[in-house]
């Protein structure tokens, strides 16, 4: 049995912040019409929610204070991520014709083990969870298989924590990339990820109590599909009828992106097949 030590905000902040600066190095280039567009309209948008809710010196000061706590915990990525990253997907994948995207969220690292076209994904001893059977086919949109495609699968636990960013848990748990074999398949034998609240003690949590919304996310598992030619999917599963579908705190859940898991035929476990299309690059 393992011992469930919750993370806080600050450390998974730090890790989740230094996780995105060493994957980003520099800022990417954009010409001054375009970084004035942007600005300009994200600053006219501030000012016109200053004007239409008469915002007060004590309001202005707590939103200033509330920048600076956002920063000292990391959190910018969780932030950004949870309440904007949908909107930028939804731009960035609006006419792709294969499977829907989804965000990436703040908790994926590169450089998982390779585990060829099927096994298991690395976990403790006594992992908690039910175990979960996840296999597929990655094709084109065209239809053909894709052999050597690479399928990188990341998730939370049982309780809800990713590996490097609580403590605890061994550095690669429930992380590893898959190739397709010659027909395209893979498959993955885990275990049912669980909801999880974002962390609340840092300065999301505060802003999220101070507006009385709640702070759940629904179960899910990430994955990253790329193949020569094609375009990178990187996109979320969720559960049919799982708790928090219908209001996920980062407005990520897509209906073709829900899955209903069925029992294996030894009824130790659940199964469930869902194929990834690819458009071309």
């Amino acid at each position: 049995m393992t011992e469930v030590v919750s993370p806080t905000a600050a450390a998974s902040g730090a890790s989740a912040t230094k996780t995105f600066q060493e994957r980003v190095k520099s800022a990417a280039s954009s010409d001054v019409a375009r970084v004035n567009a942007l600005a300009s309209d994200a600053l006219a948008a501030l000012r016109e929610v200053v004007r239409k809710h008469e915002l007060t010196y004590d309001e202005y000061n707590a939103f200033k204070a509330w920048l600076i706590r956002v920063g000292e915990d990391g959190e910018w990525p969780l932030f950004l991520d949870v309440f904007l990253e949908h909107e930028v997907e939804a731009i960035a994948n609006a006419r792709r014709e294969g499977t829907a995207g989804s965000i990436e969220g703040p908790y994926y690292v590169s450089g998982a083990p390779e585990l060829g076209s099927s096994g298991a994904l690395p976990t403790r001893d006594g992992e908690p969870g039910q175990p979960l059977r996840f296999f597929g086919q990655v094709r084109a949109v065209s239809g053909e298989p894709l052999p050597g495609a690479v399928v990188d699968f990341w998730q939370a636990d049982a309780d809800g924590l990713y590996s490097q960013f609580a403590p605890g848990i061994p550095e690669w748990n429930l992380r590893g990339r898959f190739t397709t074999d010659a027909d395209g398949n893979f498959s993955v034998d885990t275990i049912y990820p669980a909801p999880y609240q974002i962390p609340t003690d840092g300065a999301t949590g505060a802003l999220i109590v101070a507006a009385g919304w709640h702070a759940w996310r629904p179960a899910h598992l990430h994955i990253k599909v790329s193949s020569p030619a094609h375009q990178l999917i990187t996109t979320q599963l969720y559960f049919d009828g799982g708790e928090h579908v219908g209001d996920d705190i980062a407005t990520a859940v897509k209906s073709d992106l829900i899955l209903n898991p069925t029992p294996t035929e030894d009824g130790k476990g659940h199964q469930v097949r869902y194929d990834f299309v690819l458009d071309p690059a």
